[in-house]
């Protein structure tokens, strides 16, 4: 029964933009082992199985919680008897023809790991993934030892607006956005559809099994089901990585994120009582299990932006936006409830909306993202989101509506001397001159910059956007 859901979820799967960087990397003649990393259920074992059916090559899948009896045979770190070992508990012949091995939940045998460096060394032409549901405990506690430059890791993070899209409405909407570039008109139709369709994101998320059912069924209830599922296995899986106390620490965490959505953390708000030491490193498991994210603090003041970060100073993301609002409690409703109802939270998930598809902007590799914050006595200034584009630092708010205040962001620019900044909201995309005076600690100060105002549905698309204007602007 098990296995039937597996491959019927595997149906019913969207394409994955990844799949084209995993094809990339199947054809390299400088290829790798490859470790896909990323939280639960974010689609990396339907990943691997999608890309190998679509080329046509044999899949030798062995999951290592299911096999422990291959710890011998991966401690000898005989390539041979690795691959004969494999082939019996799978009743195949395994690495005598084209083909792909998949080592998945691979934490489970931490010597396969170490396997992954011999297996390159004496079968490079075998193409190998691995993959996890909880391998970044194993990858942390593992990292004095592993076999370095001789692994490619990917990380993968759940499906994206332009994914979402494209299953529901094709790629000509997608493939106009692909293209379009700051100064062209912008098609109120196309501003109509893909304003519908980020609302329905904001319900049905980017799990790729509720995205996946929600496009085949168009049935938020049963999008919904699936987001309750998968947040209760995440909360089956604390009592993995974690034990005793710490445990109630990280449920608590994890219940208050979604409400601590684009805030600064503050360990009071979860127990006055408990120690911020101990609340620390509670969310730094979550945080390694992929379910929350901090935003860390930098001054923005140049690049890399993580050179001036405080580690200290963060504000709280969850995986993904449809996932919170049903860990918040919304009810379960008919889209078109959804699409008609106005929500007090509108503000932070537009935010997370934001922030999930920025930390995931340059595919495969390790997300992060930063913010600015100023904490003044007469009052606070924050800059929803920093981002480094070419060599420059480039600040982002974000609307939950078509107008608001930006007051910090002024701050920032007159502090900084940024000459471009990005505000998203629900408006059609414009470019507009900006000139204000601001109250600076030095006095009063003039501050002119360009100002790239984006309906939020085109978060993903910043790069190539910020990339197609004229020098003149930035």
């Amino acid at each position: 029964m098990l296995a039937f859901l597996g491959e019927l979820i595997d149906i019913l799967a969207m394409r994955r933009l990844a799949e084209t960087d995993l094809k990339a990397w199947l054809g390299s003649d400088h290829r790798k082992p490859m470790v896909l990393r990323g939280a639960r259920q974010v689609g990396k074992s339907t990943l691997v199985r999608r890309v190998a059916a679509d080329i046509g090559l044999p899949l030798w899948e062995v999951n290592l919680e299911r096999f422990p009896v291959l710890e011998g045979a991966f401690d000898s770190k005989d390539t041979s008897r690795i691959l004969l070992e494999i082939g019996l508990v799978l009743r195949k012949t395994v690495g005598q023809e084209a083909g792909i091995l998949f080592l998945d939940e691979i934490q489970a045998l931490p010597s396969a790991l170490a396997a992954l460096r011999y297996l390159h060394e004496d079968r490079p032409d075998l193409p190998v993934v691995a993959a996890g549901s909880l391998l970044e405990f194993a990858l942390a506690e593992f990292e004095g030892s592993m076999p370095v430059g001789r692994i490619d890791f990917y990380h993968l993070g759940p499906v994206s607006f332009l994914e979402f899209v494209e299953e529901l409405e094709g790629s000509s909407i997608t493939e106009f956005v692909s293209n379009w570039r700051v100064g062209q008109a912008w098609p109120e139709s196309v501003h109509q559809i893909l304003s519908g369709r980020l609302r329905d994101f904001f319900a049905v998320g980017a799990m790729p099994e509720a995205a996946a059912l929600f496009s085949k069924t168009r049935d938020l209830l049963q999008a919904q089901s699936v987001h309750r599922s998968i947040l209760e296995t995440y909360r089956e899986d604390f009592g993995k990585y974690s034990k005793g106390a710490e445990i109630e620490k990280i449920r608590r965490l994890f219940d208050a994120a979604p409400q601590n959505i684009g805030q600064k953390m503050r360990w009071s708000r979860i127990n006055p009582s408990w120690k911020s030491v101990d609340l620390r490193r509670a969310f730094d498991q979550l945080e390694r299990a992929g379910v929350v994210a901090g935003v860390r603090h930098s001054d923005g003041a140049g690049v890399p932006l993580g050179a001036t970060v405080d580690d200290d100073v963060f504000k709280v993301l969850f995986l993904d936006a449809g996932l919170a609002q049903t860990a918040m409690g919304l009810p379960p409703m008919l889209m078109d409830e959804f699409r008609q109802g106005r929500f007090v939270n509108e503000g932070s998930i537009a935010e997370q909306f934001v922030g999930q598809h920025l930390r995931y902007r340059n595919p495969g590799r390790k997300p992060e993202l930063h913010y600015w914050l100023r904490e003044g006595k007469s009052g606070n200034a924050e800059v929803d989101f920093l981002v480094q584009v070419e060599g420059k630092v480039v600040p982002i708010e974000v609307k939950s509506g078509a107008a608001g205040s930006m007051r910090s962001l002024h701050q920032f620019m007159a502090l900084r001397g940024s000459n471009l900044a990005v505000r998203f909201d629900l408006n059609p995309p414009a470019l507009q001159d900006v000139s204000t005076i601001v109250e600076t600690p030095q006095g009063r100060k003039q501050v002119d910059y360009r100002l790239l105002s984006l309906p939020l549905y085109l978060a993903q698309w910043l790069e190539p956007i910020l990339a197609g204007l004229d020098i003149e602007t930035r």
